[in-house]
């Protein structure tokens, strides 16, 4: 026998030995491969329907995780339009920001211009209250010598009062007399020569000596028309004497005189007389028309 032969007939030997093994093993094992296959079997239709279950509830998730795309797409779209909003908030909001900076330079400014002006008005105002201490300083003395003054004219109306009421008197007696007198004549057949008739004015009872055209000028400062008294600006220091007599001028009309009864060293007081209209501060006076 050749070579090849030997080597043929030694794997025909092992070969057959080897399916006899593989047999033997098939036939061993026949019953576990069902037993698996049905295993696997019923395996694989769990997995089927696990995997139907997992296909519903992913088609479920799907829907809804759409729906919730949908609904993030909204409110997105609802976000960006409030962002939008916001930033034309925003935007109006640094307009009206950059505008108040604007007014509190502004302010600020202003502030600065009234604190200088306050302080002005502060030195103002003191000044103003040295001036108006110094003004009530003069006016208490003012009212000092217009107490003495009121004082003076006072006793002089009580004395023209008084010689007023003896002119009267004087004026009644003469009236008796005469009536006597003439009674006495007409017993003997004769009669009284008529007499002047005394005009019962007060101005001619107090007659004033005449002025001189000495040319004083001056106004009216204070006006007591209860009293029916003025005062005038000038006094002793300008001539101006007691009885002197001023005439007091409103424009070209005459309003009436001033019989002077008291003299300061600047201002004078008199009576009015001759009273056309009632005199007024500012009203000018003079010696002369």
């Amino acid at each position: 026998m050749s070579t090849l032969t030997k080597v043929l007939i030694i794997l025909l030997t092992v070969l057959s030995i080897f399916l006899c093994g593989i047999v033997v093993t098939y036939v061993a094992n026949a019953h576990n491969y069902r037993k698996q296959y049905e295993d696997l079997r019923d395996s694989e239709q769990a997995a089927r329907a696990k995997a139907r279950d997992a296909a519903e509830q992913l088609n479920e998730t799907i829907k809804v995780t759409d729906q919730q795309k949908k609904d993030l797409s909204e409110q997105i779209s609802l976000l960006e339009t409030k962002i939008g909003q916001l930033a034309g908030q925003l935007r109006a909001a640094e307009r009206e920001k950059a505008s108040l900076l604007q007014r509190v330079d502004s302010f600020a400014a202003e502030v600065e211009k009234f604190t200088q002006t306050n302080v002005n008005q502060t030195a103002l105002a003191d000044k103003a209250f040295d001036a108006w201490r110094a003004a009530e300083a003069d006016l208490i003395r003012e009212q000092s010598q217009h107490k003495e003054t009121a004082t003076v004219l006072l006793d002089k109306m009580a004395i023209v009062a008084t010689l007023e009421a003896d002119r009267r008197r004087l004026i009644e007696e003469k009236t008796e007399l005469q009536t006597k007198l003439d009674q006495f004549l007409r017993q003997y057949g004769k009669v009284l020569a008529p007499a002047t008739p005394v005009t019962p004015m007060r101005a001619k009872a107090r007659p004033a000596p005449p002025t001189k055209a000495i040319g004083l000028k001056g106004t009216v400062t204070v006006v007591d028309s209860k009293n029916s008294l003025a005062e005038i600006s000038i006094g002793a220091a300008s001539g101006v004497k007691d009885n002197m007599k001023f005439h007091v001028i409103r424009g070209d009309e005459f309003i009436c005189d001033i019989l002077i009864l008291g003299v300061d060293a600047e201002k004078a007081v008199g009576i009015l007389d001759l009273v056309q209209k009632q005199p007024k501060v500012g009203d000018l006076v003079s010696t002369n028309f």
